[in-house]
């Protein structure tokens, strides 16, 4: 039997610009701070029409690679990288229920415990002291709620306290990639489950368990115990997230816990 061919798409005129625009950043022939042609340019140089070339201009726009002002005589300008469009994306998926809130809560306890796990050869003596104090400041936090009952800025303050820890574990990893998932990832969990969290009943008893298990990882870190401090990230992420998943889908964060 002869060569099975599959059925063509057809490809608009815009996409092909934003194409070429997209290899052209890619490839580092535009940089941050450059400056695409002014749209009259644009149009001769791809031989196509005003309007294809503000279509083009307004997806590159939508995906965060080029800034475009209305007017503007010279042309749109590209922008540095930001995790803005990943995030976009990554929250989508989520409320479309693309992604469940398991599967979010997995990858980023893949991520984090990767991270740790390099923090832990890597970390500096200041990064360290970075760490210590993140977890007093969450110390402080939970004394401050229990004797305010429960205010709502010493939550946040917690919460504060708790991102900062896993900053600098994340910044010791040394990964740039790393660090762009686990912030996305980490906002787009919390902004999912962040009000069952202030309401949770025993949000003291959980502040205490989250302080505690944040001192063995740092422990690990400090011992140069990558596997130990991993595995104890991951558990602590568990009994964290786990009670405001489903029963159905905590066993894909338990396979973690391994």
């Amino acid at each position: 039997m002869g060569a099975r061919f599959e059925p063509v798409r057809a490809v608009r005129a815009y996409e092909r610009v934003v194409e070429q625009v997209e290899e052209a950043i890619e490839s580092g022939a535009l940089g941050p701070g450059a400056r695409l042609p002014s749209e009259r340019e644009l149009m001769v140089q791809f031989s196509v029409g005003r309007s294809t070339v503000r279509e083009a201009l307004r997806v590159l726009q939508a995906r965060g690679l080029v800034r475009s002002r209305p007017g503007d005589p010279n042309g749109a300008e590209v922008l540095p990288f930001s995790p803005a469009a990943l995030h976009k994306s990554m929250t989508t998926l989520a409320r479309v229920a693309e992604l469940s809130l398991a599967e979010l809560v997995q990858f980023r306890m893949v991520l984090d415990s990767s991270a740790v796990l390099l923090a832990a050869r890597l970390r500096t003596e200041e990064q360290l002291a970075e760490m210590e104090a993140a977890i007093a400041g969450m110390r402080a936090a939970a004394a401050s709620a229990a004797a305010s009952d429960h205010d709502v800025s010493d939550h946040d303050a917690f919460s504060a306290a708790d991102v900062a820890f896993h900053d600098v574990i994340v910044a010791a990893s040394g990964n740039t990639l790393i660090r762009v998932c686990t912030d996305v990832v980490r906002s787009v969990v919390l902004g999912l489950i962040a009000g069952k969290i202030a309401d949770a009943p025993d949000r003291e008893s959980l502040m205490r368990r989250s302080i505690r298990h944040h001192e063995e990882v740092l422990a690990a870190v400090r011992a140069g115990d990558g596997a130990s401090a991993a595995r104890l990230l991951r558990r602590s992420m568990y009994d964290y997230y786990a009670v405001h998943l489903p029963d159905a889908e905590r066993p894909a964060l338990r396979a973690l816990l391994e």
